[in-house]
């Protein structure tokens, strides 16, 4: 369906979970977030019909998110159901990886087609630091499994920041370069009344670039910029929201967990579908797709998200 400002929104994604088996300290509280109750989530059924109206409009392209989808009791069996709606040409899915080893053939089996991967570091000491947590994640492990499978391209997003992340670039790089896959960089938004200085770890591309000179401009692509080192396979990704806005390239709205439709992500409007019949919901997904702003006033800060990233989906 086409929006107000031209463009042809065909991408759904689905937050089917606000809980997380990490604390990242820019997406949640650090002490995780009250237990909702069942009536406050979306059931399997609701998301399915949300699925559908969504196609109904021409949307075609769903990706799952949380919170971490995989902590969704029944995961699979929505996984199935959303597969089986006439209409929906691809089924992704964002995940910390924690519950993914020795799962993606399931998950292939299930109707997932790719994979992508939220790691905000390879170093063990700060990836603890970052996830407030004390696990590790064999990401090694989980890439050759995904290889293995065929869950091509493999993208692995993370939030840069500065003097915590930021000297892992490098490696970053020579990851990408090692399994020929694709390292997105993404710019840390101020999302949320979380407890974390912005203006202190916010740092741009042209940072990064100006540090790795080797990185050459190969194409943008959507929302990304991807650049290569020449005579590699690997494909460094930057998404840039606040200093370089793409929303003349967003083609997708948001359903949250808890039952809400966001145009934007970096608005604070969002509209409900729960306890909507189908009719009522397509009207709905029209109704969003109308609101969708031409762009963000993310950078103005008169105007705050109240929602934290994992109320959202990530």
């Amino acid at each position: 369906m086409i929006d107000p400002f031209k463009r042809n929104i065909d991408y759904l994604r689905v937050s089917v979970t606000e809980r997380c088996n990490l604390r990242c300290f820019y997406c949640m509280p650090e002490e995780g977030i009250k237990k909702k109750e069942h009536n406050d989530i979306l059931r399997d059924e609701d998301i399915v019909n949300a699925v559908k109206a969504a196609v109904n409009l021409g949307l075609k392209k769903i990706r799952l998110t949380g919170g971490e989808p995989l902590v969704r009791r029944g995961i699979y069996e929505l996984i199935k159901k959303i597969s089986n709606i006439d209409g929906v040409e691809e089924i992704d899915l964002t995940t910390n990886g924690l519950l993914l080893k020795n799962q993606i053939k399931r998950l292939k089996a299930a109707g997932i087609k790719r994979v992508n991967l939220s790691l905000d570091s390879l170093k063990p000491d700060v990836y603890k630091a970052i996830t407030h947590s004390n696990v590790s994640l064999d990401y090694h492990a989980i890439i050759k499994e995904l290889i293995a499978h065929d869950m091509l391209p493999i993208k692995i997003n993370a939030v840069l920041l500065n003097g915590i992340n930021d000297n892992e670039v490098g490696d970053f790089i020579e990851l990408a370069n090692t399994y020929d896959i694709h390292v997105r960089f993404i710019e840390l938004m101020p999302i949320g009344h979380l407890n974390f200085n912005y203006n202190t770890h916010f740092i741009s591309k042209a940072a990064i670039l100006e540090r790795h000179p080797a990185l050459q401009f190969e194409q943008k692509h959507k929302i990304a910029e991807y650049y290569t080192v020449p005579g590699k396979n690997g494909k460094i990704g930057f998404i840039n929201p606040m200093s370089n806005h793409f929303c003349n390239q967003c083609n997708r709205l948001r359903l949250t967990a808890d039952g809400h439709l966001k145009p934007c992500l970096h608005t604070n409007e969002e509209i409900s579908i729960k306890h909507l019949d189908f009719n009522e919901m397509v009207k709905t997904f029209e109704k969003a797709i109308h609101k969708k702003p031409e762009k963000h006033r993310l950078n103005d800060k008169q105007r705050p998200i109240h929602r934290s990233m994992h109320k959202i989906g990530g």
